[in-house]
Formats: C-alpha cells, sequence, structure tokens
C-alpha cells in the first residue's frame, strides 16, 4: 500500500492524469502499479477489461525518460489508442504493415530521435531482427506486454509469437516490464510469470467484478427469437455485439435483425478485409450499431458505451465469456451480457471435446474448464459469485444484478426423474438423442420407436408425471454435469458415463433447476436514440444537446465520438451544467488539451440551453449518420495545404488509403500533378518499366505482381500514380 504522504513522484503521476486524462484520483491499485513502473521495477497486472490498465503504463510512460513500448497483437486497439492518446496531446504512434513504408520509416525515425512518448507495436515486429536494432539506439522508458494471457497455451487467445518475448528479460535488464491481461486463471497466471521472467515482480490483482454489467441466461427455445425480443427491451440506439460459433450463423442473424429494421453489421474472419475493415469502422464511428460476429471480433475494440453483449452459442470457456460480455459498459454505465443456453449447445461442446485430438493433458485441462463454463450456466446461485470464485476471488455477498438474484429458480429433488432418464438411455442402447428418449419415457408410440421394439421396455411411459419440456431440462442438465455424454462418433446419440452408476445404484440424491416458466413479455424501454432515462429533465436536455455537439466534432475530424468525450463524461457535463472553463476543468474526462480544443463550444451548448424557456425544445437537429465522403475529406486538408503523409497523420489512415483519395481528385481535376506525385523521375520510369515486363497498361490499376517485381520497394498509392502518369 502507498503512504499518504505522496513521493514526488506519486504527485508527478497525479498531475498527469489530472493534466492529460482529465481525472482527479486514480482508481483502485492504479496508483500502486504506476508507482512501481516509475521506480523501474516490473509487475504483473490483472484488472477487468474497462479497469483502467492502459493508465497504468501510459503515465509511467510519459513520467520516466524514453519511450513505453507496448506490445500488442491488435492493430485496431493500436490505432484506437494512439487516436485517443493524440486527441490528448501525447506523442503516440504504431508501427504496423497498414503504414505504407514511407510512414514506417518515419515512425522509425521518430523513435530513434525521442520523438514519441508511447509506441505501439505487434509482437512479431518487436521481434524482428532489423526492430530489435532500432530499439538498441533508442531511449526506452519501459515495456508494456498487453494481452499478456497470450503467451499461455493454456490461455483462451494463445499466440505463439509471445512466447518468445522472454527475450525483452534477457536483452533489456534494466528497462522495466510489464505484463497486463484482463482475465487469467492461476496456470495462465504461472505461465506469464514464467515466460516473461517475472519471478520476482509483484502481482496485482484487482477485482474482476464488473458490478455495471447484469447477467442473463436464457433456456433456449427459438433463439434468435429470444434474442430480438431481448434486444428490443434496449434501448433504441444501444450499440451491441452478438456472438454466434459459426460464420454462417452470423450472417443469418444478422440478415434476421437487419429484417426486423435493427442497424446489424456481420463480422467474421472470412469476409474480405475491406467489408471487415468497414464493419469496424461502422460501429466505432455511428451510433447504435448492432455487430453479429465471431470471437474474431472485439478484441482491441475499446468503444466504451457497448450497452450489451449478447450469446446466441456457448463460449469456448468461462475465461473467453469474461472476456467477451467485458467488452459491454466500459464506461462504468449499465450495461447488460445476454446468452441463450439449450440442449444442443451442450451436446455439441461435449462432442467436439471428445472427438479433439489434443494430447490427454490438454484434454484433460480443457474438459476442466468445460465443466466450469456449463456450471456457471447450470447454477442456482448468484451467477457473480461463480465466475468470481472461478478466478479465486472468494467470500463476495449476492450481486443483486444477474437474473438468478432477481428471479431465484426452484430447485428439486431430481434423483429418480434421473435415474429413468439414465435408465431410458441404457436400455435403449445408449445410441439414441434426447428427443427420442424422451418419446420413450413419455410413451409416444412413433414408427421409430415401433421399429426397435422400445415401446416393450419397462422405461416405456415410465416418465408421464413430466412434461416434454421439463424432460428436455432434465436431460440438458445431466449433459451439462456429465452424468450422460454425447457418442463419439458424432451421431447424436447419448451415452450414460461413468458418473451415473452411483446414481442409478441411490448412493446419492441429485437436485437439479426447475424448468423456468415463459415470462410475460416486458414493456419495450424508451427508444429514443441515446437517451439516458435515469437523468432529470433538464439534465437529459442538455445531454441530448451536447450529444449532438460532440457527433458533430467527431464526424468533422473522422474520430468516434468517444474520444471527443465519453457517455459518462458528457453526462456529468450535463448533470453539473458548468458556465466557466474552470468550473468544467474539474469534471472527469476533461483534461487540458480537451478544454482547450472543445471547452467553450460546450459550454456555449450550454448557455444556450440554458436561455431557452423550460418547455422549449431546443432547436439542435442530431447531426446525419451517413458518413461525409472519405475523399471529400482529403480534399478539404489538401486545400489547408496538407501533403499525403500529413493528411495520412491527421485522419490516421494509411498513406496508401490517402494516395488513392489523391489520385480520385487528381482525375477529377481537383488537385494537381505535384500534389499526386511524390516520385523521384527514376523512381517513376523503375515502376513503369517493371509494369511494362509484366504487360501491364497505362491507368491500369496497380496489382500485388508489380509489387513483388518491385521487391515491395514502393506502395500502391505510388505505383497507381506511376500507371495513371505513364
Amino acid at each position: 500500500m502507498l503512504n499518504h504522504a505522496h513521493s514526488p513522484s506519486q504527485t508527478a503521476a497525479l498531475k498527469t492524469l489530472s493534466r492529460v486524462f482529465g481525472y482527479d484520483q486514480f482508481r483502485g491499485q492504479q496508483a500502486e502499479v504506476i508507482e512501481t513502473a516509475v521506480q523501474g521495477k516490473n509487475a504483473l497486472v490483472l484488472m477487468p477489461t474497462g479497469g483502467g490498465k492502459s493508465v497504468c503504463y501510459q503515465i509511467p510512460a510519459l513520467l520516466r525518460d524514453g519511450v513505453g513500448i507496448v506490445v500488442s497483437p491488435l492493430l485496431a486497439l493500436m490505432k484506437d489508442q494512439v487516436d485517443t492518446l493524440c486527441e490528448l496531446g501525447v506523442r503516440a504512434q504504431f508501427l504496423n504493415s497498414s503504414l505504407s513504408l514511407q510512414d514506417q520509416r518515419q515512425v522509425e525515425q521518430d523513435l530513434q530521435n525521442g520523438k514519441l512518448d508511447l509506441l505501439y507495436v505487434a509482437p512479431e515486429r518487436l521481434l524482428n531482427a532489423n526492430f530489435l536494432n532500432l530499439l538498441d539506439q533508442a531511449p526506452l522508458a519501459l515495456f508494456a506486454i498487453d494481452e499478456a494471457h497470450c503467451v499461455s497455451q493454456w490461455g483462451h487467445d494463445f499466440r505463439p509469437e509471445y512466447q518468445q518475448l522472454g527475450l525483452l528479460a534477457q536483452r533489456y535488464p534494466h528497462i522495466p516490464r510489464m505484463a497486463l491481461t484482463a482475465t487469467a486463471d492461476e496456470r495462465t497466471r504461472a505461465d506469464i510469470i514464467q515466460v516473461l521472467g517475472l519471478q520476482n515482480a509483484p502481482t496485482f490483482l484487482s477485482s474482476f467484478d464488473r458490478p455495471n454489467i447484469r447477467y442473463t441466461i436464457t433456456e433456449k427455445d427459438n433463439g434468435r427469437k429470444q434474442l430480438l425480443d431481448f434486444i428490443q427491451q434496449q434501448p433504441e440506439g444501444s450499440a451491441g455485439i452478438v456472438y454466434c460459433l459459426s460464420r454462417k450463423r452470423v450472417e443469418e442473424t444478422a440478415e434476421f435483425l437487419q429484417s426486423k429494421g435493427l442497424p446489424a453489421l456481420a463480422y467474421h474472419a472470412g469476409l474480405p478485409q475491406a467489408e471487415r475493415i468497414r464493419v469496424q469502422e461502422e460501429f466505432l464511428y455511428e451510433e447504435g450499431r448492432i455487430v453479429c460476429a465471431t470471437v474474431a471480433f472485439g478484441m482491441g475494440i475499446d468503444k466504451p458505451n457497448v450497452r450489451f453483449v449478447a450469446h446466441l452459442d456457448l463460449p469456448k470457456s468461462l475465461e473467453g465469456y469474461y472476456q467477451e460480455t467485458g467488452r459491454a459498459g466500459r464506461d462504468g454505465l449499465p450495461s447488460e451480457a445476454w446468452m441463450a443456453y439449450g440442449l444442443g449447445d451442450v451436446v455439441s461442446v461435449r462432442r467436439m471435446l471428445a472427438m479433439s485430438d489434443a494430447p490427454p493433458e490438454v484434454k484433460r485441462i480443457e474438459a476442466g474448464k468445460l465443466d466450469a463454463l456449463l456450471a456457471y450456466c447450470e447454477t442456482a446461485s448468484c451467477r457473480r459469485q461463480v465466475l468470481l470464485t472461478y478466478f479465486s476471488e472468494f467470500g463476495t455477498q449476492p450481486c443483486g444484478n444477474c437474473d438468478i438474484c432477481s428471479n431465484p429458480p426452484q430447485t428439486w429433488n431430481a434423483t429418480v426423474a434421473a435415474q429413468k432418464a439414465l435408465s431410458a438411455a441404457i436400455r435403449t442402447g445408449n445410441r439414441f438423442g434426447a428427443a427420442y428418449l424422451v418419446d420413450v419415457l413419455l410413451g409416444t408410440e412413433t414408427d421409430k420407436i415401433k421399429q426397435f421394439g422400445h415401446h416393450e421396455l419397462p422405461t416405456f411411459g415410465v416418465g408421464q408425471d413430466l412434461s416434454e419440456p421439463a424432460w428436455r431440462n432434465v436431460f440438458r442438465q445431466l449433459v451439462a454435469l456429465g452424468y450422460l455424454l454425447p457418442d463419439v462418433e458424432g451421431y447424436g446419440g447419448l451415452v450414460a458415463g461413468e458418473k451415473a452408476r452411483d446414481l442409478l445404484k441411490g448412493k446419492y440424491t441429485l437436485e437439479l433447476r426447475e424448468l423456468a416458466l415463459p415470462k410475460a413479455k416486458a414493456a419495450k424501454k424508451d427508444r429514443a436514440i441515446g437517451k439516458a432515462s435515469d437523468l432529470p429533465i433538464e439534465a437529459q436536455r442538455r445531454f441530448d444537446a451536447l450529444r449532438a455537439l460532440r457527433l458533430s466534432f467527431a464526424q468533422a475530424q473522422k474520430v468516434p465520438p468517444y474520444i471527443i468525450f465519453n457517455d459518462a463524461t458528457l453526462r456529468d457535463i450535463a448533470v453539473i451544467d458548468p458556465s466557466h472553463l474552470g468550473e468544467l476543468k474539474l469534471i472527469s474526462g476533461v483534461g487540458e488539451q480537451k478544454l482547450a480544443r472543445y471547452g467553450q463550444a460546450f459550454l456555449d451548448r450550454l448557455a444556450e440551453i440554458r436561455a431557452l424557456p423550460a418547455d422549449q425544445t431546443p432547436d439542435y437537429a442530431e447531426p446525419t449518420l451517413e458518413k461525409v465522403d472519405t475523399v471529400t475529406a482529403t480534399l478539404e486538408l489538401v486545400n489547408r495545404g496538407l501533403n499525403r503523409a500529413q493528411i495520412a497523420e491527421h485522419r490516421g489512415l494509411a498513406e496508401d488509403t490517402i494516395g488513392s483519395h489523391l489520385l480520385k481528385l487528381y482525375q477529377a481535376n481537383e488537385v494537381t500533378k505535384h500534389e499526386i506525385l511524390f516520385l523521384e523521375p527514376d523512381e517513376l520510369k523503375e515502376i513503369q518499366a517493371a509494369a511494362k515486363e509484366l504487360k501491364m497498361k497505362a491507368k491500369q490499376t496497380a496489382s500485388k505482381a508489380l509489387k513483388e517485381a518491385l521487391n515491395h520497394k514502393y506502395g500502391y498509392a505510388d505505383m497507381n500514380v506511376a500507371l495513371w502518369l505513364w
């Protein structure tokens, strides 16, 4: 623990937090982590998603001499973090394949010359021999290894290249290393410590609790309709993510939601890169989009106002579930984590594990993770307690903010029912699925049952005391608890497992959850876009006006609205209603840069609202959500005197992308040849000669073959210009 009397470095950290980020105090263990890094010591940091991990390395990087190197596997996160930091006045950059060679060289030069505070790189880039040589010559403040759980083969997102990051301890033993993750069980933590050489480093383990997220799991019965009902209970304009197991399910779900008038998008790894980028940018830049996706989406998406995360299929593990649901409510406002879960899901995941070719030790560990996930789904006690206990956080009280706490399920002595179900499976040869076994228990004489002679079994018709849905509920729980196992051949049959033997012999009793009765459909919430319905009427009026102003700034600068101010800060401004800059500066999230850039405009808007009669609606139309034409946006910057590299940096786009804009503008006679040509005469001839060798024609679009023929010396923007001017 830190002393109440602040050390000079602690005082400096607090001043930086206030000046740059606009907050007057640290959260949780942030102060202790920052002090450790500022003193040049290593650290392992486990904080929940939205818990403020990035500040833990960003502030030490600003306080220590040199540049902070942030290792991240996520290109989207790099850009998002850099955009946010640049908005705060921090000298931040990223170095990855999305940059042109010219831009990469500029970043490398800035690194060597000490012109950067923070540099984000992928692990593959960091491990490159040339880049390591650059680091040898650069002033270094620290290394931050984000998503550190990727080092562990037992983690839910293992990446082999992360296991090579141990070289940092060997090559730079005197530069502090900080490993950060939002989720890691004890085995994964041990791997992080071993691989990254953090044996003597303190571990900062924050609570994994996300109290603003409400957890709900519903028994699946027409999952897409249940999903639609759930989404329609959210205020319209709520951004959300819907996770599906397969690409096909992603596309079908997105189409279904679109057919119901919802702004749904599909995202999975099988889509063209350009489409994935388009979906990601629309989700970030526009309000209220719903992305249906595989787990390929979400990592590195730092959108703070995602109001819900839904699962139409079981996630891979509780770690994965925690990570995915943690993408909701990063701004601390109330959010929802919802999942539809049924017998088919349980059978499917059990079968996949049984058919896996993984070594026995791996299968044993994965089986334990699956058991924990299914136990969470089937629990009759507070979901948050079960989730936190899994992450070794014990002694918590029922949360009051999950479906179990709100509507506790009833349990019953299901021993006899379970024995009947197991007996039906065994007597029919351990080869039939739940639907068939339910028919046997209910005494339904189907043609198939009569064909196999199962209408003559002692178990035929012994289950008429329960309904068909109740029996399916029993079978789902028996599979989840491991009493019944799916056949490994994949024909859909259920086999009595080893656990079934003692239960059949009556050695113990079994309590199961009763079938949940369908709840009456709740009335829809207020569907006004972006309405913060818990605000007082006057504060709501101000919030709506400020939100429109924020979106105007965001559209003008081509950045997501939350980079201007997040919802939590905007709500505080609306509630406090400041009248001068000094008052505005005291609000959390308003740092010096944002105060200088936006403060007066927001104060002016508040003054206008204040001057209006209470019964008069402010005449501030919500800015259109249609995107400003991106080529036109580039032209505006050309007219302000910026060159291609400067425009790319200003807009956060690749220089090749800006180059394509400039060429279109040249073709439309909007810019001059001087403004599109960044090649020497001999370089121009070299590209044209290579194109001639490939039998390309003038004005043809540059190809991958041309890039390879030129040994990747030129970007596509320069090659396209050369071909157009040929």
